[in-house]
């Protein structure tokens, strides 16, 4: 079972890692912490210090399209996971590129 999907790269997680040493990931809706805590310190090579989990819910959305007209639906749900590394360990995200 993949735990860690993807990270979360944005500007404004880009500055709270940078200030506070957390990254966010998009893990698996049944991972509980302690997976998530094992699966980045396995995958990057880190010491975790704290793990938050959220889950966000989907949003409603529509569009309007001449041959179908109206078209509602919904995002998917995903769960998130903020990790707080301790110390000074960092996780580089584009040493690979």
């Amino acid at each position: 079972m993949n735990i860690i999907l993807k990270p979360i790269i944005t500007e404004k997680m880009t500055l709270v890692s940078e200030k506070f040493n957390r990254y966010a990931f998009v893990v698996d809706r049944k991972a509980d912490k302690l997976q998530i805590k094992k699966a980045v310190e396995d995958l990057y090579g880190v010491e975790v210090e704290r793990v938050n989990t959220l889950i966000q819910r989907g949003r409603a959305t529509s569009r309007y399209t001449r041959k179908s007209g109206l078209i509602k639906g919904r995002t998917n749900s995903v769960k998130k996971a903020i990790v707080q590394l301790k110390g000074e360990n960092r996780i580089d995200f584009f040493s690979n590129i």
